[in-house]
């Protein structure tokens, strides 16, 4: 049986032109390309940045390059150079739709989700100044209508990120990447940078957005960004408060996925996905290892203290948070503890901690039943974006 895989978490790599193109000219020093060392760099707002150690992508890591690295663990101590190998000149495919659409059909891929790569530092890099990000954000979206459009051929849909300090701009920025196709948009799981300091997205104040996501039934992806919490980690390691991915640094793993978790827990104990029950929310690229003892503290929660939730927290979880593990985690189990319809397939192509052949999953979930397979690997995203399920050949 062929089945049709609708992939959750594809990349783009942005050109060099992708958040200064559309920026208005008076804006245009906030983001550049600096030469560090013969070396190029990106300085956001006068900041140069190693959040992305290439950020031209001219080179990057071969995709699927640490496949073995998340298989067996790293026995012989290598370096991430060493584990990474030789970098690969960045093709086409990875830089615009119509050549990626043919590599899809290469691999077997029938629609993926599209998203950014650089544009997950812009706005912790922003966040003194938030009556700029709509702003930047803006442009970026602009250039990724422009390059990738938000719905290529009902195949490629490319996530336009929504930054939410000012709620009326927000709003703003939703209606125009809506009337463009867009089906699923990319929020931070961060607290939102504001004048007065940051606060969480699940606020009331926040309700006039939600209610226009609603409005719209799009769906609201949550992907792995820099969220701000390396300046808390630092305090212990001493090494600066920059989010660096590739560094090696055993301590920050720890508190690696506190910023999905507590976002989601937010979202529960602030009362948005109460006031608002059919938003839909996608967890993508910050794995499943959280979910269970997020769930395990909600329960004892609502056993302690149910006068502090409008209804039980484990039900809110379970009726709108919707997962992406990480491939080399057990789905199957995720699918028990969270639901069949809550758990999405995404293979990270073409990072080098992602598959390089997507289709190869489809065999490591043989052992769950037909219709579990077809969930996982498109059909619940499908019905998220409201888009038909592609039936199996």
């Amino acid at each position: 049986m062929h089945v049709p895989i609708f992939d959750a978490d594809n990349h783009l790599y942005e050109t060099r032109d992708a958040f200064t193109k559309y920026l208005p000219e008076q804006y245009r020093s906030l983001i550049r390309y600096v030469e560090v060392d013969g070396r190029t760099k990106i300085a956001v707002n006068g900041q140069i940045s190693e959040y992305i150690p290439n950020p031209t992508f001219d080179v990057v890591a071969r995709p699927g390059a640490q496949e073995d690295y998340y298989r067996k663990g790293n026995p012989e101590g290598l370096s991430m150079r060493e584990i990474f190998g030789k970098p690969v000149p960045a093709i086409d495919a990875w830089r615009s739709a119509a050549p990626r659409l043919e590599l899809m059909d290469q691999q077997g891929v029938e629609r993926t989700l599209m998203f950014p790569t650089l544009a997950s530092l812009l706005e912790e890099r922003l966040r003194e100044f938030p009556e700029l990000l709509p702003i930047v954000i803006h442009a970026l979206n602009e250039w990724l209508y422009e390059t990738w459009e938000f719905n290529y051929r009902d195949r490629i849909f490319t996530t336009p990120v929504i930054t939410l300090p000012i709620v009326d701009k927000a709003i703003e920025e939703l209606d125009w990447v809506v009337e463009r196709g867009a089906k699923v948009v990319l929020i931070r799981p961060a607290p939102v940078p504001g004048l007065r300091g940051p606060r969480s997205m699940a606020l009331p104040e926040f309700d006039p957005f939600w209610e226009r996501v609603v409005h719209h039934d799009i769906l609201v992806a949550l992907h792995s960004s820099d969220s701000g919490y390396d300046r808390y980690s630092s305090d212990w390691t001493g090494h600066g408060s920059e989010f660096l991915p590739f560094k090696v640094d055993p301590f920050r793993h720890f508190g690696m996925w506190r910023p999905i978790e507590d976002t989601v827990a937010s979202l529960v104990c602030h009362g948005a996905l109460s006031r608002f029950p059919q938003l839909k929310i996608a967890i993508i690229e910050n794995g499943a290892s959280w979910v269970s003892p997020l769930l395990d503290s909600m329960a004892e929660l609502w056993k302690k203290m149910p006068q502090g939730f409008s209804e039980n927290p484990v039900d809110i979880v379970k009726r709108h948070i919707h997962v992406s593990p990480f491939w080399e985690e057990d789905l199957g189990a995720m699918a028990e503890l969270l639901g069949e319809d809550n758990v999405l397939f995404g293979y990270d192509y073409p990072h080098p901690e992602g598959l390089a052949e997507p289709r190869s999953y489809v065999d490591e979930l043989s052992h769950l039943p037909t219709g579990l397979q077809l969930k996982i690997m498109g059909g619940n995203l499908s019905r998220l974006m409201n888009i038909p399920a592609q039936v199996p050949a």
